[in-house]
């Protein structure tokens, strides 16, 4: 008998599968995120982005472009307040070459008008002459020790004011003993002063002038301007990039970081620029007033030297007098306002002694232009020359004064363009640190 079969077990019947109950969500997992992420930016859901290493990118990037600008922005407000110092520097270097120019050729007058009169000469015009040359030569010293730039020339010009004193000397020696030679030593010397020591002065003045002017422009607006629209624009991108990611379109931070640079920005670029106006206004006023009168000054004093040059040479006005007009013609159109009337004193007694002159009074000639006795020609061309003295050093004073002033401010703005720098790094910091928590 066959055995029988067992009968086969009954199938199992498999769980159902367990669903979650509507309305609650499916914890999400690191990857779960990242597609999300990735389909809410526009990109593919397979596309997996390491989003905290993007914040960490876009926050390194933004505190960079913060904490550069405050460097930057503080160098250049730096840089340009040692650049009117440097103009102060350079203005003053101008002034004291134009003023050794100016003792100079007083000098020359002094002496020139000294040796009209034969034998000892009058011990006032003497010590005045003396004066003259050696604040001549003080002034040499000065502007050697200021102007480091300028002393191998500077040295060169003092050695041809030592040999016009050595000629002027040699004149005065000859012309106390009668000797006619001295005459001869007098435009030897008179001619090295022009032809050597001249060229010199002007060259330092042209340098000195370039320099000063130069270093009136450079404010550096432009450049403030363009780091603080960089640093702007760097951090809407870095706003840009998250707010594709994270769907708000601001970001607190990083929005109070683009403020405070925009205003130190505008701030920076306005005091800059006010002081570029300032500098402008000086070039066009004190400065150029400075320069112009110390013109006015030298020729003036050239002209009292041409002036008793005609004398000397006796019926020699025909040449020497259109030299006179040369410089007269300088001064009329150097000279200010307020020592332009005391030219015109000058040139009405100079006036007098060319017509004694022309009349065949020699003699007279000659009393009219080295009497020193008030209302007369020297007396009103040393009354110009002090007056003059006096118009350039105001101006140049107020020119010095005025380019180092605003010290405090460009000190301040300094200090809050690098704070503001450091402080705008951590609010950026923050703001993306926040979107970090978010994202976690």
């Amino acid at each position: 008998m066959s055995q029988a079969q067992a009968p086969s077990p009954a199938p199992v019947p498999r769980p159902a599968p367990i669903r979650a109950p509507a309305g609650l969500a499916t914890p999400a997992t690191p990857a779960i995120r990242a597609q999300a992420s990735a389909g809410l930016a526009g990109r593919p859901t397979g596309t997996v982005e390491d989003v905290p290493q993007l914040l960490n990118r876009w926050q390194a990037i933004a505190v960079t472009t913060c904490v550069v600008f405050g460097v930057l922005a503080a160098l250049f407000q730096l840089l340009a307040w040692q650049a009117t110092g440097r103009a102060a520097d350079n203005t003053e270097q101008l002034v004291r070459v134009q003023q050794i120019q100016s003792s100079l050729f007083r000098a020359d007058a002094l002496a020139t008008n000294a040796f009209l009169v034969g034998g000892l000469e009058d011990a006032e015009q003497r010590a005045e002459y003396d004066a003259a040359i050696d604040q001549a030569l003080r002034q040499i010293a000065d502007a050697a020790e200021a102007q480091p730039a300028d002393r191998a020339v500077l040295a060169d010009l003092n050695t041809e004011v030592a040999a016009y004193a050595t000629g002027i000397t040699q004149a005065r020696d000859n012309n106390r003993q009668g000797f006619p030679i001295g005459a001869q030593y007098l435009r030897e010397a008179g001619s090295g002063l022009r032809a050597d020591a001249v060229p010199i002065l002007g060259a330092l003045a042209d340098a000195n002038t370039e320099r000063a002017e130069d270093e009136m422009d450079g404010q550096n607006t432009l450049p403030l301007l363009v780091v603080g629209i960089a640093a702007i624009a760097g951090l809407w991108w870095v706003n840009r990039q998250l707010a594709k990611r994270f769907r708000r379109r601001f970001n607190l931070g990083i929005a109070v970081a683009a403020v405070a640079i925009g205003l130190v920005t505008l701030v920076g670029a306005g005091v800059s620029a006010a002081k570029s106006g300032d500098n402008d206004r000086l070039r066009e006023g004190s400065f150029t007033q400075a320069i112009d009168e110390s013109t006015a000054r030298t020729a003036a004093n050239d002209a009292k030297a041409q002036e008793s040059g005609r004398l000397i040479a006796r019926g020699s006005g025909a040449t020497t007098e259109p030299l006179w007009q040369e410089r007269a013609t300088v001064v009329q159109g150097a000279a200010s306002g307020e020592t332009l009337f005391l030219w015109t004193v000058y040139t009405d007694l100079h006036a007098a002694i060319v017509a004694s002159d022309d009349e065949g009074d020699w003699t007279g000639a000659v009393e009219l232009a080295t009497t020193t006795e008030p209302g007369s020609a020297s007396a009103a061309l040393t009354e110009f020359d002090q007056a003059s003295q006096q118009v350039v050093d105001q101006a140049a004073s107020q020119t010095s004064e005025s380019l180092r002033s605003g010290g405090v401010v460009a000190w301040a703005l300094m200090i809050v363009s690098l704070l503001v720098g450091l402080g705008s790094a951590g609010a950026v910091a923050r703001g993306v640190g926040q979107r970090r928590k978010e994202y976690a």
